[in-house]
């Protein structure tokens, strides 16, 4: 499973049988800004078309994140998702598993459960509470 993969059967439930699923997931990721300007989003059979300009790579990221982390989403697209200023530190990317909590992920990733919080922060739009994560969710891992 790629980045841009992610299972349709979990996720945060954004929207209903008589919502725009477009829509919702553009405010879902309006309302927490990661830094993006002029995002547009397009759904069609489970796949979310992202475009836009974002910040940066880490705003990239965390924009795929939150649209792809939505019940009913298989795939996010995003080709027309131009970013600003090429900056990469070095991520993994990690789904998260039944009974996992994010002190576990810190110290099997990390070494140390105690940094969870540098795992919340740079998950801070996809993660809304550090104790409310789900099963296959997909998050960021900062390394270094």
């Amino acid at each position: 499973m790629g980045l841009f993969d992610f299972a349709a059967n979990l996720g945060r439930k954004l929207f209903g049988d008589d919502d725009d699923p477009a829509e919702k997931i553009q405010e879902h990721i309006t309302e927490d800004n990661p830094g993006v300007d002029g995002l547009e989003v397009k759904v069609e059979d489970g796949v979310a078309k992202v475009s836009g300009k974002a910040k940066d790579q880490s705003a990239f990221e965390k924009i795929v994140l939150m649209a792809g982390n939505v019940l009913g989403i298989k795939e996010v697209q995003a080709d027309e998702l131009e970013v600003e200023e090429a900056t990469a530190g070095e991520v993994e990317y990690y789904v998260i598993e039944k009974g996992d909590t994010l002190w576990a992920i810190a110290k099997k990733h990390l070494g140390n459960g105690a940094e969870y919080t540098k795992i919340f922060e740079a998950n801070r739009e996809v993660i809304k509470d550090p104790d409310l994560i789900f099963p296959g969710q997909k998050i960021r891992i900062p390394k270094g």
